[in-house]
């Protein structure tokens, strides 16, 4: 995409510029991932008085039980998904207020995103709309289910922790492709799974918490 739609307010630069100084020191190293962190204004996705701390390293409520993701956690996400290679055709699942998906139509110009509450996605198509991201495709649906009609695809990120994979997103994973999500009920990790031709291989990073990931639509 053309990074310089996105408008930046000197203000919120130089705080973004301290957040990505401080994701660096947690040790998030790939300059991709960064970039698009220190270019999409996360202030815009919150409502005040949040709004003046979307720049600290936490998660922040969005309403109807759901909550922004802390900075770390989202790069942290995408650096997993995005190491030695490109995200390709990408699909989020839990799409809350757009900002992470932001975030990959930075990184790819192929993004799709569901999200289950109505109301948020309204939100998220009015925040998206703000920074001229069209090329995300947003749709009101249950996440368990993926998006079969754009599938395959390769990457998959979810907002929300679920106790096993859906079946149906490791059906939608194309050959090669990698899916993220955190994983667990009370104790959560970040969990990969990347397809190859002997089946899936899952790999466990970090320990997290995120709402949980519940089914149908609201």
């Amino acid at each position: 995409m053309n990074t310089a739609t996105i408008g930046i307010g000197m203000t919120s630069q130089r705080t973004r510029t301290r957040m990505v100084e401080r994701l660096r020191t947690r040790g998030v190293k790939d300059g991709r991932v960064l970039h698009a962190m220190g270019l999409v204004p996360r202030h815009i996705f919150l409502e005040q008085p949040l709004a003046n701390r979307a720049y600290d390293d936490t998660a922040l409520p969005l309403g109807f039980g759901q909550t922004i993701s802390q900075p770390y956690v989202v790069a942290r996400m995408i650096e997993i998904l995005i190491a030695g290679r490109e995200l390709g055709k990408t699909l989020e699942i839990g799409a809350g207020c757009g900002y992470q998906a932001a975030i990959l139509g930075v990184l790819s110009k192929q993004v799709f995103a569901v999200e289950r509450i109505a109301p948020l996605l309204a939100r998220a198509r009015h925040n998206l709309k703000q920074l001229k991201l069209s090329h995300i495709r947003l749709k009101h649906a249950d996440g368990n289910l993926g998006l079969p009609e754009a599938a395959p695809f390769d990457t998959i990120i979810l907002a929300a922790a679920a106790a096993a994979v859906p079946p149906a997103l490791l059906a939608q994973l194309a050959p090669g492709g990698r899916l993220v999500l955190p994983l667990g009920g009370a104790e959560q990790v970040i969990s990969l799974f990347e397809r190859s031709e002997g089946g899936f291989v899952e790999t466990r990073f970090d320990a997290v918490r995120f709402v949980p990931l519940l089914p149908g639509v609201e």
